[in-house]
């Protein structure tokens, strides 16, 4: 018998970008040992365009992505949930439901693409950093030990991928 993926909640406020991004990304890279969803405190109620047509141009199917209330994962017959991770500060300060399954949960914050203005230029930058930096610390996570790692360790691995901040763009890497 298959063994059971382990479900992964991503939080933040609006669950529009972030959350919606990250939750796309992990069902990527950790199939298929993750299943990720998302959810927000105060649902936006729809994706965030820029974040829709960035990972339809990284090749992502998004038709089953929607901005849901994190009371969806709290309440009977939600998925038994291993770990939740909040993405932005205002999520990570609020009381949060009690989640089935008593995962494990760490704040991995990060700029909101969609509280940036300007030039279209700038939006779509945000945008991308974001992806990168939520790319990397799941490329990271997917790639932990978890057997091996007892729940104090894995608990300060998780806090330590956190405070994992931007990987240079390409181009910088590039320009060096």
């Amino acid at each position: 018998m298959a063994e059971q993926p382990l479900n992964v909640l991503f939080l933040c406020t609006g669950n529009s970008a972030r959350s919606i991004m990250a939750e796309a990304i992990l069902n990527r890279l950790g199939r298929p040992k993750f299943r990720a969803f998302s959810a927000g405190s105060q649902p936006a109620g729809e994706i965030r365009p820029q974040a829709l047509d960035l990972l339809r141009r990284k090749n992502y199917v998004v038709d089953d992505l929607a901005s849901k209330d994190w009371s969806a994962f709290a309440g009977e017959g939600a998925p038994e949930l291993t770990f939740v991770f909040t993405l932005c500060d205002r999520a990570a300060a609020e009381s949060c439901p009690v989640w089935p399954g008593q995962p494990m949960t760490a704040h991995w914050g990060m700029p909101d693409p969609a509280a940036v203005t300007g030039t279209d230029a700038a939006v779509a930058l945000a945008y991308a950093d974001a992806y990168r930096m939520l790319h990397q610390r799941i490329d990271i996570f997917t790639n932990l030990p978890l057997a091996d790692l007892e729940p104090v360790a894995l608990q300060q691995r998780l806090d330590e991928i956190g405070a994992v901040r931007n990987a240079p763009a390409a181009r910088e890497l590039t320009d060096a």
